[in-house]
């Protein structure tokens, strides 16, 4: 939980670096909660019962774009390649590989290694 709570922390910060950990962490509650509230919305049957789904949506827009550019920024890339996720369907497979990439294991030009290193343990 503190995963996706320290992405939310970080609510617009779009320099650093994010671990593959912390990006895919609150990507998983994201899409746990995403499912939660559309199903609570499309059993309901109304269409006022999916506010709650679309104010969540919107509510995490910015941070989900946050910490894909922070992780873009780990494996020492530009921010600005994540509109490669535009392209419609190998875009999306591009992200995933990219996103699924290890880290600079060295501090790199967007900032040390967040990954705690066994002298730091």
């Amino acid at each position: 939980m503190h995963w996706y709570v320290d992405v939310l922390k970080k609510y617009a910060v779009f320099n650093g670096r994010a671990r593959r950990r912390e990006f895919w962490m609150y990507n998983l509650f994201n899409i746990i909660a995403l499912v939660v509230l559309a199903g609570i919305g499309l059993q309901a049957r109304t269409t006022s019962a999916m506010i709650p789904y679309y104010l969540y949506l919107a509510a995490i827009f910015i941070p989900s774009i946050a910490v894909t550019v922070r992780r873009l920024h780990d494996i020492n890339q530009s921010g600005w390649l994540m509109l490669i996720g535009l392209i419609p369907f190998l875009g999306g497979i591009a992200m995933l590989v990219i996103t699924c990439a290890e880290g600079d294991a060295v501090p790199n030009a967007h900032g040390p290694n967040p990954k705690p290193t066994p002298a730091h343990l």
